[in-house]
């Protein structure tokens, strides 16, 4: 088992990562529960992986009442808000109790979200379970729900009391989920690690095919960074958690255009977002236009979309920007973007002219 510390003071947690270990989550969590039952929150996808889990945990003497919404990012809504808070109150959940979150990152921002306001906060377990929840979304306390104006505007920043991740569950997953996931692992890279992009470029074949070696250093590397950066600025006031959001100012933009709907994974958007993000660097001089150029090959290369129409997207810059407008990360009339100055130099700046990115957006559309 690799152990990563997330160092918070007293809101510290582990982050576990063993093959297998779902099977033997009920030892590691039999702990926490002191006699009291762990209400599990799934989705429809996860039939088998939740068996696994009940099993576990009663094997352990844990009894785990499980409700399963429907799959995909609009369960992120106010209607299963309500739903799975209601069911939480029924079940009789305490704030010494700890919820169980199995799935993706949608599983994981509503139940975090949930339990961040039930009773005023209860506790929560995250097992992740797509690739992109393994690397970035079950580790550090962002949960949320979408609202009709953005993605993830209603949230709270509440921190799990650990997370087990079993890398074995990936082989399960669809092609098209491990690519949106895998957006997220080559971010790592570009933010500050080019070591760790050359890496990527040279194993990503390995990982997609399912090699155990390339997934256990993907994921440990990338819960190893987000760690990192989450315990210097964990509530992103200082600009360096920040980082961690190359790509979304332009992905969420793109998700936005699309709906929030399968048509364009989150992960998807990343990736273009990513793109985007260096192609836009490029043009304006800041980013050399073989690095941008390498990485639109590379997101290619993996069947990752690399701009606007490889996602899908026709609208128009002053379209695209309008969707902007509405990020979280809006400093009364700015937006921050991150921007990059080379592969593994990113950096946010605030001066950004939005005329220029409506720009720059209708020039990738002619």
């Amino acid at each position: 088992m690799t152990t990563i510390s997330v160092a918070l003071g007293a809101r510290s947690y582990d982050v576990r990562i063993e093959p297998g270990l779902l099977a033997r989550a009920g030892e590691v969590l039999a702990p926490l529960s002191r006699g009291r039952p762990m209400p599990i929150v799934t989705d429809t996808n996860l039939a088998a992986h939740c068996e696994t889990l009940v099993a576990s945990l009663a094997a352990a003497g844990v009894s785990a009442p499980v409700l399963t919404l429907p799959a995909g990012e609009s369960t992120k809504s106010w209607a299963q808000l309500e739903a799975l808070t209601d069911w939480l109150l029924a079940q009789g959940v305490v704030r010494s109790d700890h919820v169980i979150a199995l799935g993706g990152g949608v599983i994981g921002d509503l139940v975090g979200f949930a339990t961040s306001i039930l009773k005023r906060g209860c506790n929560f377990v995250q097992i992740p379970t797509t690739l992109l929840a393994q690397v970035d979304s079950s580790v550090g306390g962002k949960t949320a729900i979408n609202s009709k104006a953005g993605k993830n505007l209603i949230g709270a920043f509440h921190q799990p009391a650990v997370v087990l991740i079993d890398p074995q569950v990936l082989d399960t997953l669809p092609q098209r989920e491990l690519r949106a996931g895998y957006a997220e692992v080559a971010k790592y890279g570009l933010i500050d690690d080019a070591g760790f992009f050359a890496w990527c470029e040279g194993n990503a074949a390995a990982l997609f095919a399912g090699d155990p070696q390339a997934r256990a250093h993907a994921i440990g590397h990338s819960v190893a960074a987000k760690a990192r950066i989450v315990a210097a600025d964990e509530r992103e006031t200082t600009g360096t958690r920040a980082l961690l959001n190359l790509g979304h100012t332009f992905g969420h933009a793109l998700e936005a255009e699309t709906g929030f709907s399968d048509k364009l994974l989150h992960g998807e958007a990343v990736a273009a977002g990513m793109a985007l993000a260096f192609a836009f660097s490029a043009e304006q001089g800041l980013c050399p236009a073989e690095d941008a150029a390498r990485v639109a090959a590379h997101l290619r290369a993996v069947g990752l979309p690399d701009g606007l129409a490889a996602a899908g997207v026709t609208a128009d810059g002053a379209t695209l920007v309008g969707h902007m407008l509405h990020d979280k990360k809006m400093e009364g009339s700015t937006l921050p973007f991150l921007l990059a100055r080379a592969i593994g130099r990113t950096y946010l700046d605030k001066t950004v002219d939005l005329e220029k990115v409506a720009a720059f957006l209708d020039g990738q559309t002619a």
